[in-house]
C-alpha cells in the first residue's frame, strides 16, 4: 500500500502565499531543490486542486539546462497527475486526469492499488485529505520568513497528532520537517 504526503513549502508563521496569492519567497535555492527532487523520487501519482495544478503544469515544457530543474522536471512528467476541479473544462498535460470532486474513498482505493507514493499538493487539497484521514505522512519545507496572512497550510481547527520523524536545515534557513501523523 502507498503512503499519502502531504509535501508543502510554508513561512515560518504557516502561509503558503501571501494575501494576494504571491509566493516569490518560496522559490528554493539549488540546495533545497535537489534535497526536493530525492524527496520526491518516490512518488508515482500527483493529487491536486485546480490552483495547485496551474502553477505546476509549467513543469511540463521547461527544458531547462540546469541540471537540479531539469530533474525536478523529469520526475514530475513521470508521475500521474490527478486534478480535481469543478470549474476546469479539461486538464493539458500527458498522464493527467480530472474529477470534478475529491472524493476520498477513490483515493483509499489509489492508495490501496498504488505500486508508488502518492502526494497531495496545495492546502486545500490537503485539507479535505486530512479531514478523510488520508495522509500518512506531511513534509514541510519551513522558509525563514513572516508574511504575515494568506493562506495556512494547515486546515484551521483539525488537531492532528503528528511524530518528527526527520529534520534537516539548510545553509539558506530552510529548515525540513518531516512527520508521520499518529492514526
Amino acid at each position: 500500500m502507498a503512503q499519502l504526503i502531504y509535501s508543502v513549502i510554508t513561512s515560518l508563521d504557516g502561509f503558503v502565499a501571501d494575501r494576494s496569492g504571491r509566493f516569490e519567497w518560496a522559490a528554493p535555492d539549488e540546495q533545497v531543490h535537489a534535497f526536493v527532487n530525492d524527496r520526491e523520487r518516490p512518488i508515482g501519482t500527483y493529487l491536486y486542486g485546480r490552483r495547485m495544478y496551474e502553477v505546476m503544469k509549467v513543469w511540463q515544457d521547461i527544458g531547462d539546462d540546469d541540471p537540479v530543474t531539469r530533474d525536478y522536471a523529469e520526475l514530475w512528467r513521470a508521475a500521474d497527475k490527478v486534478v480535481y476541479s469543478s470549474t476546469l473544462d479539461a486538464v493539458s498535460t500527458p498522464r493527467s486526469s480530472l474529477h470534478a470532486s475529491f472524493d476520498p474513498a477513490s483515493v483509499r482505493r489509489m492508495l490501496d492499488d498504488a505500486e508508488r507514493d502518492v502526494s497531495v499538493g496545495g492546502p486545500t487539497l490537503a485539507a479535505a485529505a486530512l479531514r478523510a484521514g488520508l495522509v500518512d505522512e506531511v513534509q514541510v519545507y519551513l522558509h525563514p520568513v513572516v508574511i504575515g496572512g494568506g493562506l495556512y497550510y494547515l486546515p484551521q481547527g483539525l488537531p492532528i497528532a503528528l511524530e518528527l520523524l526527520d529534520s534537516h536545515r539548510f545553509e539558506g534557513g530552510v529548515v525540513y520537517l518531516r512527520y508521520a501523523i499518529s492514526k
